[in-house]
């Protein structure tokens, strides 16, 4: 039998190692195995210089020829792409932290936001415009790109006085009639007393149309919307209808028992309101004086507007109603009775269908909003005086109110937030009539003071700046 062979001291090995392959080393009275790849390395050269080494079983790389600079995790300045490392050093901090991280400044070296002060470190203050990195390509909404927000619009200043005044002998004072209108070929229409006056804009010609005689009087003027014709509301409750560039009278139209105090043109039908409640459809294609009655109010009727669309009529009486009429019925679709006074100044807005804004009198003061689609009362303002007229402006989303007692002023709105744009005083009686200009920058404010005032109140769509022309110059000149 073969005896056992003697085992050999030294270390336990896999096949195929030798211990010739291997080689000890002494460092600070410890030992380690390293592999002998053909180089001999010692600890100290694997260890950096600046710290004290320690042996362990663990392969420590040489940080001189690891390529660190690549990551941007050591300081080494290049100012040639400086600016394009600091973008991209933004981008990837808000990638892998967040995107809050970078609006705190970064940690120090404990901080576990910063485990390394060379962490995606900042190398300059602020990234070049030119960088394609940009924050703001991307769409963040961070501190990191506040250098280049905009700073907030200042406030659109409105003139504080009127740029032309005219006079307006005879210019009734009654809350109830509606006596100023302009057209869309830039023609004012005035009554004064029995007679109606056309004021040419473009060139400041004034016209008579017509005169009703001694008896009668002038309650109300509206033009169409293409600005050809004009209707004229009597004391004896006519309505009549003349064409504006020959002063020739087309037709007239009765039905009411007394004074017609509101007219309002849609696209083929004119409405008219009456103290005798009602209000009446005309529809000059037919030989009848009016297609439909309309019955709801129980007192003067004195406002009138038709929605953008034509599908509504909006009415306002001194029953304090405001009454909502659609086409296909002759009962109103809403009855909101919310104000304390006459409602007169009503208006719909061009801006959103459905949305409509009505002013109440000496008792109520206030403009509210509604949602014609459900009935909604949506908003209101306390003005602190009688509320006259309202309009809306088309080129911006605000409105004009012009207001009685008791402080006679006209103020501009925004909506929704309905804070006050700019408060114009000049009148020295309550501003009860209120026109718009075609390009819808002017308006024109009537009172019983007998003047009528002109002033900028809005910009135009393009928000060009307002330029006064010869037409305009200030001074005061007669309407008639």
């Amino acid at each position: 039998m073969d005896s056992p062979q003697p085992r050999k001291p030294g270390l336990n090995l896999p096949a195929g190692m030798s211990e010739t392959s291997l080689r000890l080393e002494t460092f600070s009275d410890s030992f380690r195995a390293v592999p002998n790849l053909g180089s001999p390395r010692t600890i100290s050269n694997l260890s950096s210089p600046s710290k004290s080494s320690t042996c362990s079983d663990r392969f420590i790389p040489c940080r001189s020829s690891s390529r660190l600079h690549t990551f941007g995790l050591i300081e080494k300045a290049s100012p040639a792409k400086e600016g394009g490392n600091e973008a991209y050093s933004r981008l990837l901090r808000m990638e892998l932290f967040g995107s809050d991280f970078g609006s705190f400044s970064p940690a120090g070296p404990g901080s576990p936001m910063s485990p390394s002060k060379n962490m995606l470190r900042f190398k300059t203050e602020s990234s070049g415009p030119s960088s394609p990195y940009s924050p703001s390509i991307l769409g963040h909404d961070s501190g990191l790109s506040s250098e280049t927000s905009t700073p907030p619009k200042p406030p659109r200043k409105v003139p504080k006085t009127p740029h032309k005044v005219l006079d307006a002998p005879s210019l009734q004072d009654d809350f109830y009639l509606n006596l100023v209108d302009w057209s869309s070929q830039n023609v004012l229409a005035v009554g004064l007393g029995t007679s109606v006056y056309l004021w040419s804009a473009s060139n400041s010609k004034v016209t008579k149309l017509c005169d009703l005689g001694p008896q009668d009087g002038v309650c109300s003027v509206q033009w169409t919307r293409e600005g050809s014709y004009i209707s004229i509301g009597t004391s004896f409750g006519q309505v009549q209808v003349w064409d504006g560039t020959q002063c020739k009278k087309v037709r007239t139209m009765a039905g009411h028992q007394t004074r017609t105090g509101v007219l309002a043109w849609n696209s083929r039908i004119l409405a008219s309101g009456s103290r005798d409640r009602n209000i009446l459809q005309h529809d000059l294609r037919v030989p009848s004086d009016f297609v439909s009655k309309l019955v709801g109010h129980k007192s003067e009727v004195c406002g009138l507007k038709w929605s953008n669309d034509d599908r509504e009529l909006a009415s306002g009486g001194n029953d304090n109603q405001l009454l909502v009429w659609n086409q296909h019925s002759q009962r109103p679709a809403l009855r909101l009775i919310q104000h304390k006074a006459a409602v007169k100044a009503i208006a719909w807005s061009p801006h959103q269908s459905g949305l409509l804004a009505s002013g109440g009198g000496t008792a109520d003061r206030c403009i509210r909003f509604w949602n014609t689609t459900n009935g909604h009362q949506l908003n209101s303002v306390d003005t602190g005086s009688q509320v006259c007229n309202l309009a809306w402006s088309k080129n911006v989303n605000e409105l004009v109110s012009t207001h009685g007692y008791s402080q006679n002023q006209i103020m501009v709105w925004k909506y929704p937030s309905l804070s006050k744009v700019a408060t114009l005083t000049g009148h020295s009686m309550r501003v009860l009539y209120l026109a718009v200009s075609p390009d819808g920058q002017t308006i024109v404010t009537g009172a019983g003071d007998e003047t009528l005032r002109f002033w900028n109140v809005f910009p135009s769509m393009k928000t060009t700046p307002i330029k006064d022309t010869g037409l305009w110059s200030l001074g005061r000149t007669y309407i008639r």
